[in-house]
């Protein structure tokens, strides 16, 4: 049996998540055991199940509760389990989160412990580096590519938008609860006690652990992106920058290779996610 809930009163302290916390409220970085995010449609919050995360709550579309099918399969996971599902009229409901639901349903999940980066990369041959991406739907279509083109995990500098902010677990279509993901940090418990470790510290890490890091930008020795030593490497970490600017300086001089994609047209570079796509691809192992 379903907790179903009809929406009567906009006011309600367990429509706070939906209706009026920002996403720096969900992430709760002075109490991230408390932190929680929302996943957008039926598919991506299936996913969210399939990875473990733990639902507190479900907003659904009437219309999209009684007539769609993926709707419906996602719904039968929350059978006898308490979880309270709050539905409402698709007017009623894009006037309570201000915009307009995909395939009209929402979840609120608990947010899990980041692993340390070091330990996240044990036992992986091919791995992506975010460097201050900020743009949520380029990190969304960024771990789309990365799951799909055989990228075994990702890694975001402090400066990226998170990955589970609703649009960009959205654009990436629950893939990012599929393909294993931390952030870059110091390893204190105290998050005032931490230090940015990126890029020096953190590449060296990564060197000790067998990493050769390849810097997609554009350079006077940058070599193309099918070089045959790079190709050959048997672990390797693929760096991508931020929009617009790219890698900082810093960065690519601390990484073994600097790595250009050759373009036609007078082209000289591509959008970060389309970057990635063509990178991750060559690069898989």
């Amino acid at each position: 049996m379903l907790n179903i809930i009809e929406i009567n009163n906009f006011n309600a302290s367990e429509l706070d998540v939906y209706a009026r916390y920002t996403e720096a409220q969900l992430l709760n970085k002075d109490r991230p055991e408390d932190g929680l995010f929302i996943a957008e449609s039926p598919k991506v919050i299936g996913r969210a199940l399939d990875a473990g995360y733990i639902p507190i709550s479900v907003l659904v579309e009437k219309k999209q509760m009684k007539e769609n099918e993926e709707t419906q399969e996602v719904l039968a996971r929350f059978e006898n389990t308490g979880t309270s599902i709050f539905t409402a009229e698709f007017d009623v409901l894009t006037q309570l989160t201000g915009f307009k639901l995909t395939r009209g349903m929402l979840c609120a999940l608990k947010r899990r412990p980041l692993e340390d980066f070091r330990k996240l990369c044990e036992g992986k041959n091919r791995i992506a580096i975010l460097e201050d991406v900020m743009n949520p739907t380029n990190v969304g279509a960024i771990f789309r590519s990365a799951a799909a083109m055989h990228m075994d995990a990702v890694l975001l500098t402090s400066g990226c938008s998170n990955p589970l902010y609703r649009r960009a677990s959205r654009v990436s279509m629950g893939t990012v609860f599929q393909i294993p993901w931390t952030f870059i940090q110091d390893d204190k418990e105290r998050r005032c006690d931490r230090k940015e470790i990126w890029p020096v510290q953190a590449i060296e890490n990564l060197k000790a652990l067998g990493y050769k890091t390849a810097a997609l930008a554009l350079t006077d020795d940058s070599v193309s992106i099918d070089d045959p030593q790079l190709m050959s490497e048997e672990k390797l970490a693929v760096i991508l920058g931020t929009e617009g600017d790219g890698l900082v300086q810093e960065t690519i001089k601390a990484c073994d290779y600097t790595v250009k994609i050759p373009m036609s047209h007078g082209v000289d570079s591509l959008n970060v996610a389309a970057a990635s796509a063509v990178a991750f691809w060559q690069l898989r192992k």
